[in-house]
């Protein structure tokens, strides 16, 4: 499975460990119409029609047991984010890519835009 990673598990990030042993295939961003949240320590991709630039990030590889500790980790059986499928504009042979959008309202969280340091 192909995952586009954009905030605390990027190399660098707070969580990054949760990706050891899985296979790191580059800097990614994502196509136009989604952005980024702050959600205190981290953050939220969500969907936003009025977006031109995409999300930045990394592209991994990672196998069925690590992708089955993210789910938890990310919180979908609690509701906090789904994975699903999302388009990437760079690097533009990608397909086949999933992400952790976030699942739950935005109202009053502070908007990022395109970008989480770590």
């Amino acid at each position: 499975m192909r995952l586009f990673i954009y905030g605390t598990l990027k190399r660098g990030g707070a969580n990054h460990a949760r990706l050891a042993g899985q296979q790191y295939l580059g800097e990614a961003r994502t196509a136009a119409g989604f952005t980024l949240y702050s959600l205190g320590d981290y953050p939220g991709l969500v969907a936003d029609p009025s977006d031109r630039a995409g999300v930045t990030g990394e592209l991994w590889r990672v196998d069925a047991a690590c992708l089955d500790r993210l789910d938890a980790f990310e919180g979908l059986a609690e509701g906090l984010y789904m994975r699903a499928a999302i388009a990437l504009a760079e690097p533009p042979d990608a397909a086949a890519v999933e992400t952790y959008f976030y699942a739950r309202s935005v109202a009053g969280c502070i908007p990022l835009g395109r970008h989480w340091p770590v």
